[in-house]
């Protein structure tokens, strides 16, 4: 059985070993359109992974930005002005990462997607956004850093701990530049991103975590149709015995063996055909040659009602749609029945089924032999759909156990949970992915002969991720390393150059020139450390030269006097060994010619300083070797100074949200505390009671001033405009609110201060009986601070009832309150004092008799000797406390 025993995923749905209390991470399941969040949690009370809800209470968000009136909007407020400003909403920015300029914008055009784009320095897109002072530029990097941003806030809100560790998914077909791209955006978004991780190894790990592979091993074929893509992964699961202290144990496991795709067919392409049906039949209605597509805004309103129209043909025969002034206050309604759509999709139909029939065609394996097909996506819901899968692979049923939305999101959580570094689960699950593209590295360079050892395979398909690489080459001059996708047939989509990497590595020629002179062993060669790191990106890590060289070194000389001992020892020769001692003695005598008579300075010399032989020894040298990175084009990361100025950009944004968000609320505040005041001042009849006629009528037009100003001249109004006029009034209204919180407030207060001096009687009195070693002291001080308290009270009920209502109260049920309560502590001291360990008399027929000043040993010893008939009376129910 293959032994996958890599990335072991921990997990259990109600068991979790936690060694951080607040420890926390999250996952963005980063869709074309929409995007999930899920929270692995520690925090008591609450749900280890759960789904972040955003501010509309949905589960899933819109994956939009917008800029509109200088100010930005994300997400579902993005979603609110899409149909009026198509051109300043943003969508499908994921699928642009790292694209060429031509295909993005035939990307756009297919869509409908009416932005104002430019090409940059790399080749790629970048979007023209109107700031309110003048156009600004923005990568989709940047807003895909936008978008990650609203996933971090709802991640934290939701959590209620500061968290920015997180794993990001992405669909299989993504290649290198568009994987850099995601990890750059994550940077600009402040997140640690531990990991990407492929949409189709979330799946499988939220489907294999609760399952047991120990009877029986499977193939699952997992079918996703989301937004705008579709791919199948087949994959394996099983089991593998292991020890566990000492009890076996079985792990289950499973690997990813293929995964097939079409990056351009999904729940869009669908939503698209009825787009251009219902178009021509505006158009025909309209006449006048009025062609629909051609106005933006249109095109959006239609766009946007024909996705609810698809969700309803998904369970029904026939569905509505209606737009009202779809164009020229023309409003726009029609039906289609579902057979029309099926007829419109027909082509689609037969697409959406090649990734599968590709993944089982290449494994070997037969259509039976596939355990399950599960269905993700939420486009795998079409009845249609469903019917070319079931007559496909021969079952009635289809396979869908998990949540079409919300199992990959769920699933990367547990792969952010194993690899975090504060979060331990207790389920094992061996996970093993591998690289979806083969990658070849070429060599150039002067005297590279260009032959099969000058390009070679670096990295099969399917290779597991992460790993490591290692190659060599005997060179003595600087060159070059170039990385490339190993097929030009199986490029990422919009790729148009094979080519992901070029590599300039210098300092090669000159350690050549410095150990040329050396005694070479072997020709020098160059080393190279190349990685495929855990989120499936390619690099070369670092280079170095190895030099071996032979070289003529003194080394001590063996000491003779020990080796001829061990040898005359073995042979039990004593005359031997003397003589072999002798020898040595003369041996170990300096140039100079000393006499052969031993002598103290001789033998301290060669205790100290052994006679040294030259011997000729191998001598490895290893010069790390300098790499600059020299690919170009859309596919190229962003610089360093780029990411600084992005980061800049983002942070100001960021700020100005969040004074915008401010100004807001405050003035929903202020707007509320004025209707909210002038409806009590109306309605409630005790105010006429603790205010006076001319205090009401300045608040009131107060109020009043403050509302017209509200809605003219505040309407351009910032934050702390709104926050001073809010105090203004507050400080108005307040001393009256007050007044007439206490007067109703105050009078219970006293009332319950009452209630309870009254009950204090009977506690003392409780004490007194059963009680009696409470301190009498301790006893007076309660009564006497009850005293004090009534006392207290009924000075101040006398003073207020000679105040005016209108004037501040003399004082308040927060004073009360606090007062009961320092009383309150102490009667709960009194009742704490335990009662005391009853003395123990006995009678000692011994010489030496007991006193009070035993110590409690030599008690007990005489309590086990003794035969005394003497007992001790103790309260029943009453335990002795030290």
């Amino acid at each position: 059985m293959l032994q996958l025993r890599m990335w072991p995923i921990f997990f259990s749905v109600s068991l979790f070993l936690l060694t951080l209390s607040q420890s926390a991470v999250f996952t963005v399941d980063l869709g074309s359109e929409s995007l999930k969040v899920a929270v692995v949690n520690l925090k008591p009370g609450q749900i280890p992974i759960s789904i972040a809800i955003n501010e509309m209470s949905k589960r899933k968000s819109p994956a939009l930005v917008s800029f509109n009136s200088g100010d930005r909007l994300l997400a579902e407020e993005a979603a609110g002005i899409v149909a009026r400003y198509p051109q300043n909403v943003f969508s499908h920015i994921r699928d642009l990462i790292g694209k060429p300029y031509d295909f993005a914008t035939r990307f756009l055009d297919s869509m409908y997607l009416p932005f104002e784009v430019k090409e940059d320095s790399r080749g790629a897109v970048s979007f023209e956004v109107d700031s309110g002072n003048g156009t600004v530029y923005y990568s989709p990097e940047e807003l895909v850093a936008m978008v990650l941003s609203y996933a971090v806030n709802l991640a934290e809100f939701h959590s209620k701990v500061p968290i920015k560790d997180a794993v990001i998914t992405v669909p299989p077909y993504f290649g290198q530049s568009e994987r850099k791209g995601i990890i750059q955006a994550a940077k600009l978004a402040g997140i640690n991103l531990l990991s990407l991780i492929n949409e189709h190894s979330g799946a499988a790990l939220q489907y294999g975590i609760d399952k047991d592979f120990s009877n029986e091993s499977r193939h699952v074929v997992f079918y996703d149709m989301g937004a705008g893509t579709t791919y199948a992964a087949l994959v394996y699961f099983s089991a593998y015995e292991s020890q566990e202290y000492g009890k076996p144990v079985w792990i289950n496991q499973f690997q990813v063996k293929d995964v097939r795709w079409n990056p351009e067919l999904g729940g869009q392409n669908m939503e698209l055909r009825l787009v251009e049906y219902f178009a021509d039949e505006f158009n025909a209605q309209v006449g006048n040659g009025i062609d629909v597509r051609k106005f933006p805004k249109a095109m959006a309103k239609l766009k946007k009602q024909v996705k609810r129209t698809k969700e309803i043909l998904s369970a029904n025969t026939a569905a509505p749609i209606s737009v009202e002034s779809l164009h020229g206050d023309i409003d726009f309604r029609s039906t289609i029945t579902r057979q029309k759509f099926e007829e419109l999709c027909e082509d689609i139909w037969e697409k959406s089924l090649l990734p599968v029939k590709e993944v089982i065609e290449n494994s070997g394996l037969s259509v039976d032999q596939i355990y399950a097909v599960e269905l993700i996506g939420g486009a795998t819901r079409v009845p249609k759909l469903q019917a070319k899968l079931q007559e496909f692979i021969g079952r009635k049923e289809l396979d869908r156990h998990l949540d079409a939305d919300e199992a990959i999101v769920l699933g990367a959580s547990l792969h952010a949970a194993n690899i975090s570094d504060g979060i331990k689960l207790n389920r094992k699950l061996g996970m093993v992915d591998g690289s979806l593209y083969g990658f070849v590295y070429e060599l150039n360079g002067p005297d590279i002969v260009k032959d099969e050892s000058s390009k070679q395979l670096l990295v099969p398909r399917m290779k597991k991720v992460p790993s490591k690489m290692f190659r060599s080459i005997n060179h003595n001059k600087d060159f070059e390393v170039s990385l490339a996708y190993e097929s030009e047939n199986q490029l990422p989509p919009g790729v148009a150059s094979p080519q992901i990497a070029q590599y300039q590595i210098s300092g090669l020629t000159d350690a050549s020139e410095k150990y040329s002179s050396r005694n070479l062993s072997s020709p020098i060669k160059a080393n190279m450390h190349f990685s495929l790191s855990r989120s499936g990106v390619l690099s070369l890590d670092r280079a170095d030269a190895v030099v071996e060289t032979m070289e003529w070194v003194e080394v001590p000389k063996k000491n003779l006097t020990i080796e001829n001992s061990t040898i005359s020892s073995n042979l039990s020769n004593e005359a031997g060994a003397t003589n072999s001692s002798e020898q040595s003695n003369a041996n170990l005598q300096t140039d100079s010619g000393t006499s052969n008579a031993p002598n103290d300075s001789t033998e301290e010399q060669a205790a100290t300083e052994p006679p040294t032989e030259r011997k000729l020894k191998k001598r490895t040298f290893r010069v790390p070797l300098k790499i600059v990175e020299k690919i170009t084009g859309p596919g190229v990361s962003l610089s360093n100074e780029f990411l600084a100025e992005a980061k800049g950009k983002l942070e100001a944004l960021d700020k100005k949200d969040a004074e915008r968000k401010r100004t807001a609320e405050l003035k929903n505040n202020l707007e509320g505390y004025i209707y909210t005041t002038k409806e009590k001042i109306e309605t409630i009849e005790e105010f006429e009671k603790v205010s006076t006629a001319e205090e009401r009528q300045a608040f009131v037009e107060k109020l009043d001033q403050v509302q017209d100003w509200l809605y003219m001249d505040g309407e351009d109004a910032n934050a702390d405009e709104f926050q001073e006029r809010l105090d203004t009034l507050e400080a108005v209204g307040d001393p009256i609110f007050f007044r007439l919180k206490e007067r109703t407030a105050r009078p219970v207060a006293v009332e319950l201060t009452h209630k309870y001096l009254d009950e204090l009687k009977q506690i003392v009195e409780e004490w007194k009986a059963n009680k009696s070693w409470i301190p009498k002291e301790r006893v007076d001080e309660v009564l006497d601070d009850a005293e004090k308290l009534k006392g207290w009270l009924d000075e101040k009920e006398t003073e207020q009832k000679k105040t005016s209502e209108f004037s501040t109260p003399v004082f308040t049920s927060e004073e009360v309150y606090l007062k009961v309560f320092d009383l309150k502590n102490k009667v709960a001291s009194c009742n704490r004092i335990p009662k005391p360990k009853p003395k123990v008399q006995k009678t000692d027929n011994s010489s030496s008799s007991s006193t009070d000043s035993s110590s409690p040993s030599d008690q007990s010893a005489n309590d086990s000797n003794s035969s005394s008939d003497e007992t001790v009376d103790k309260q029943p129910g009453t335990r002795d406390e030290l």
